[in-house]
């Protein structure tokens, strides 16, 4: 039995690119196509609540606004949910939080198998090096919405679980000496970079650097299948990689 796909967010980049991945599965297929922006004559569907078909499963790559209205949907069909958007504010945290006691809610800044053995190595590196100044760059193409990144927020996030002390720095100019407690977070916004994590541990006799490198958005789209399938059957609960890499 195929396990059947909503799609939130299908018009943009990352939902055709899912769309197309999904219908090469043997065992998966796109059963609601949603955008607020597709065109129906396509058949898109405009707003979420108008589809009330078969589903076992929400993939969302849309917008971060859009989460508490999808929140609310999934919970109200007893939908597990892979949220793959991004820059949520509180509110919005608040809302994917809830709905995650209700129905199984897989999130993460990024989908990539590859930044969570980078997040895994971060720790690792931070742990054995409590005194080395820390320095993320990030780099996405120029329609990026966001800055920093997601990822780039969750690799510092690392950092700062071990470091409660540690204070973001978010670009520098002036005049603005370092100080211990820093991580300096820095965005780069240029032509189709798919997307550029690199962290930096940097120390007076020695500098090490870990770094992800993105060549296709298909990872992403790859990465949001596996936890699609990783949710179903799952109790209510809020997972993300570390849970899927186990």
């Amino acid at each position: 039995m195929s396990i059947k796909v909503l799609i939130n967010g299908a018009a943009g980049r990352m939902g055709r690119k899912l769309t197309s991945l999904i219908e090469e599965q043997q065992d998966m297929e796109v059963c609601a196509r949603v955008d607020a922006f597709g065109n129906e004559d396509e058949g898109f569907i405009k707003n979420i609540d108008d589809f009330d078909g078969d589903c076992d499963v929400a993939i969302d790559f849309s917008f971060h606004t859009s989460a508490p209205a999808l929140m609310d949907y999934c919970v109200r069909r007893g939908l597990p949910c892979v949220v793959c958007t991004t820059g949520h504010t509180d509110d919005e945290k608040a809302a994917i939080i809830k709905a995650s006691t209700a129905i199984p809610v897989f999130q993460s800044a990024n989908m990539s198998v590859g930044i969570a053995l980078l997040n895994r190595l971060v720790k690792q590196a931070a742990l054995i090096f409590p005194e080395a100044e820390v320095e993320i760059i990030e780099a996405h193409h120029d329609q990026k919405a966001d800055a920093p990144s997601g990822t780039a927020i969750m690799l510092a996030d690392t950092v700062k679980e071990l470091r409660p002390e540690a204070e973001y720095k978010y670009g520098r100019s002036g005049q603005c000496k370092r100080t211990p407690e820093e991580i300096g977070i820095h965005s780069l916004r240029m032509g189709n970079v798919t997307g550029e994590h690199e962290v930096i541990f940097a120390m007076p006799n020695q500098t090490i650097t870990l770094k992800h490198e993105a060549h296709d958005r298909a990872l992403f789209a790859d990465g949001a299948i596996a936890a699609a399938r990783f949710l179903i059957g799952k109790e209510p609960g809020y997972y993300n990689m570390e849970d899927l890499l186990g």
